[in-house]
């Protein structure tokens, strides 16, 4: 069920069933269950806050296998994004995204715009993972990879190191301005900006050479596009994961919406188990629960340690990441009054009402999803299987056809075009094979010079006796080699002309 709240300009979807629906309400049955619907949408709603920046979260860090996992991730988000550029391959960045030369380099493979679209597909491929990974377990991109959530769980930390646990911290924001707010608050900002400056100098560092990036920086001698970069990312950075922070993901982040419409009552989510915890109370360990006091402490520690605020008691709603941080903290305190782990876990709705649940294998949307995924890979898989080094095109001279001779032969005017995909320039040699007896190439002897990552034409002619020619179109195969190597070649099947007989 969802429920549009124009107030806060969101959907919020509700839990299936509520322990707070009014049993007592005495009309028809279905009328009866309308009424508690409704009643249910009503008092879950004012306890549905949304905070629209009013106040800033701190969330409160706690030990557990879904804090280690998370930590882990970022971890393999940050590495790389900061470290690849400065990997070096034969002498060269290894990994770069050579704007001003229309190139992408990875290690030996080169891509070029006549190869771009295996970019489509590796679009493609991209979106498609993310709605299968949604389908079956909501948002974790959100959770576990999102830049947006790195970087502020990043920040978050440092102003934790700096500024205290997050009672410290709030006391710290309500305190009056003295010496010691502003040598913390300067300090805080001064390490944000550090990693936002960093962040913007590793983002522009994809796109040209690092080193050479890093001594113009030095020297101021970027030009305005490096700058506009640079700052544009410092600013980014520093405003969305250190100021706005979980504001982003409400308010700026289109994919909380796609999801919401993605989700469907099979999809596994970080889930309170109304039945068990219901209806909450105070207890301690060895206590005995009177009933009908269920597992839920009311504790509100699931509360304190989400990112964005949400009590996930009320159901899953627009703020949720799903990073699993919220079942961490109830497994945690469940240990502490000797009670079973898992009231707040993984789960799917249907799960939870006692439905049986769907393998992955028996959702067709996930099987669609999965489908493309698999094509757009065999795409890719062949189109870098059929790269090659170098790329060959061959037009025929259209007017004339041919040219006879003096002494009785044919000749055949071809232009060469040839694209060189390597990181280096080489000379190349020419061969036919096919065509007339006795031809011969003209225009080649020299070797010519191709220069990488970019074209470079030049003309030839085939030369053949007459009284061979026995027919007015004859197939030849042209073959284009680097003299260094001969496992560097293109080849291309043309015709020669000849006068009919």
């Amino acid at each position: 069920m969802l429920f549009w709240s124009p107030a806060q300009d969101w959907i919020i979807p509700l839990p299936f069933r509520s322990a707070s629906v009014n049993q007592e309400v005495h009309k028809p049955e279905g009328q009866q269950q309308e009424a508690g619907e409704v009643t249910t949408i009503y008092r879950e709603f004012e306890t549905w806050t949304v905070n629209t920046g009013g106040q800033t979260i701190h969330a409160k860090r706690m030990p557990g296998f879904f804090r280690t996992f998370k930590d882990r991730a970022q971890l393999a988000l940050w590495l790389p994004f900061f470290l690849f550029p400065y990997v070096r391959w034969n002498g060269k960045q290894a990994i770069l995204f050579d704007i001003d030369h229309n190139q992408f380099h990875f290690f030996n493979l080169t891509v070029l715009p006549q190869d771009i679209w295996m970019l489509s597909l590796i679009l493609l491929v991209a979106a498609m993972t993310l709605f299968a990974v949604t389908s079956v377990a909501s948002r974790v991109w959100c959770g576990y990879f999102c830049f947006q959530t790195a970087w502020t769980d990043w920040f978050t930390w440092l102003e934790e190191k700096i500024e205290g646990n997050p009672t410290a911290r709030r006391k710290l924001d309500s305190a009056a301005w003295d010496a010691d707010k502003i040598k913390k608050k300067a300090m805080k900002h001064a390490a944000w900006a550090g990693i936002a400056l960093l962040t913007g100098i590793s983002f522009s560092i994809w796109f040209v050479d690092a080193f050479d990036y890093w001594n113009r920086l030095i020297h101021f001698q970027l030009p305005l596009v490096g700058w506009v970069t640079l700052i544009a990312f410092f600013f980014g950075t520093y405003i969305l994961a250190g100021l706005l922070r979980e504001q982003t993901c409400f308010w700026l982040c289109p994919y909380a919406r796609i999801q919401a419409v993605m989700n469907d009552s099979q999809t596994i989510m970080p889930t309170y188990d109304y039945t068990r915890g219901e209806p909450r109370g105070k207890i301690r360990r060895g206590t005995e629960v009177v009933a009908p006091q269920g597992d839920c402490i009311d504790c509100f520690q699931c509360v304190q340690v989400c990112p964005t605020g949400v009590d996930i008691r009320n159901g899953q709603q627009l703020g949720c990441i799903t990073c699993g941080l919220c079942i961490d903290a109830c497994d945690s305190i469940m240990d502490k009054v000797g009670k079973p782990k898992g009231l707040i876990r993984y789960a799917s709705l249907d799960e939870l009402d006692g439905k049986p649940a769907k393998k992955m294998y028996q959702h067709p949307r996930t099987l669609i999803y999965i489908g493309i995924i698999t094509l757009a890979l065999g795409g890719i898989v062949w189109g870098l299987t059929h790269l090659g080094s170098m790329t060959l095109k061959i037009m025929h001279e259209r007017q004339p056809l041919y040219v006879s001779m003096s002494d009785g032969s044919i000749q055949n005017k071809y232009d060469f075009k040839l694209l060189n995909k390597t990181d280096k320039d080489f000379q190349v040699k020419v061969t036919a094979e096919g065509g007339i007896k006795d031809q011969i190439i003209i225009g080649a002897e020299n070797n010519p010079m191709i220069h990488h990552g970019r074209g470079t034409s030049f003309t030839i002619f085939v030369k053949a006796p007459g009284k061979f020619a026995n027919k007015d179109v004859t197939p030849i195969q042209f073959r284009v080699e680097s003299v260094e190597d001969p496992m560097v070649f293109a080849e291309y099947t043309s015709q020669f002309y000849a006068p009919k007989k």
